[in-house]
């Protein structure tokens, strides 16, 4: 497994946060499940080389693509990177290191509306009106 992706700053960040493993069935257990640090390593990999998941070298990482996926769904499903976006900026208040003197707002955190409540009627954006196509 690639250290360098999850070093163990972030992983004691992370870890705590998220949702402990299913239980193992008794009769029929199946294959072992993919340790959690492996699983966030193959999605990290996916973050810094923008390859495809299907594309992740499970010898390298320590898992395929598609579990790596499969957990990133499962975590994002349980609220895992709301509450480390929260914790980390946490972190930062207390060390004094959060400046919003200058910051930046993107509809992933802003709830848009559809075209917004106006009560003007909406103008044509077509340069000229459309010929009649009764006559």
């Amino acid at each position: 497994m690639r250290a360098d992706l999850v070093p163990d700053d972030l992983w004691e960040r992370v870890a705590p946060l998220l949702p402990p493993a299913p239980e193992r069935r008794h009769r029929h257990p199946g294959r072992l499940r993919v340790p959690d640090r492996a699983a966030l390593t193959g999605v990290m990999y996916v973050l810094r080389t923008g390859v495809a998941w299907r594309d992740v070298p499970a010898e390298t990482v320590g898992c395929s693509g598609v579990t790596a996926w499969r957990r990133l769904r499962d975590w994002t499903e349980a609220g895992v990177w709301p509450r480390l976006h929260a914790a980390l900026l946490t972190e930062l208040r207390r060390a004094d290191l959060l400046d919003l003197e200058h910051c930046a707002v993107d509809g992933s955190h802003v709830r848009a509306l559809k075209g917004g409540i106006t009560s003007a009627p909406r103008q044509s954006t077509a340069p000229v009106p459309a010929p009649s196509t009764t006559s």
